[in-house]
């Protein structure tokens, strides 16, 4: 059974400039996932890229690169086709799919999640969030009431994905196309675990989390 990884790093970012290898005290933001990765239960760990700098930096690191085609590296596509592009050129039989944004995942996620897929045919990380009231943006309550406002205790909590972790078979994602498929389990992360580097203010709080 060949576990591999995969971690999608795009040459363009509208928040950040060149963000997936932008310095975290003293690291480039991929080494955080690339790390995690090569301390799991992962056997190969890859990254799709268009980037010669972004390549060089994962090399550096020990990871494996596949040159992603342009038309899969721009900012409307979704990463899924760049996984089903990874499978038709790569062996394995479990791909952990990461996104480099999420420097706090540790490789015992990771191992969780692996662990799973003897039950499960894909499983992603998710954090469990607490009720809060919510408004759309004419200041309208969404799926609750004003006048009879629940308690955060009476309400179910909810599963937030969180993005940082998706594992499949290579069988489900060929035949779906998608990251996640079937029977799908849920990797649950801590909420501090599960924060994303997307924007400079991101950015300034995670260099101060790590």
């Amino acid at each position: 059974m060949k576990i591999v990884s995969l971690i999608t790093a795009r040459a363009g970012s509208k928040g950040i400039h060149q963000k997936n290898i932008i310095d975290i005290n003293g690291y480039p933001l991929i080494w955080y996932t690339i790390n995690a990765s090569q301390k799991s239960k992962v056997h190969e760990t890859w990254v799709s890229t268009d980037s010669p700098m972004i390549a060089a930096t994962a090399e550096k690191y020990g990871a494996k690169v596949i040159w992603r085609p342009k038309e899969l590296a721009d900012d409307i596509i979704m990463p899924d086709l760049s996984l089903v592009h990874f499978a038709e050129n790569v062996d394995f039989d479990i791909l952990v799919f990461i996104q480099p944004t999420s420097p706090l995942l540790c490789h015992y996620h990771i191992n969780k999640g692996i662990n799973m897929m003897t039950e499960y045919d894909s499983v992603f990380s998710a954090y469990k969030e607490h009720w809060l009231p919510r408004w759309d943006k004419n200041a309208n309550p969404i799926d609750w009431d004003i006048n009879n406002r629940p308690r955060r205790q009476d309400i179910e909590e909810m599963y937030v994905e969180n993005g940082a972790l998706y594992i499949t078979t290579k069988q489900n994602l060929l035949k779906s196309k998608l990251r996640y498929s079937g029977n799908i389990g849920i990797v649950e992360m801590p909420i501090g675990q599960s924060f994303q580097v997307d924007t400079n203010d991101d950015l300034e709080l995670i260099k101060k989390i790590i």
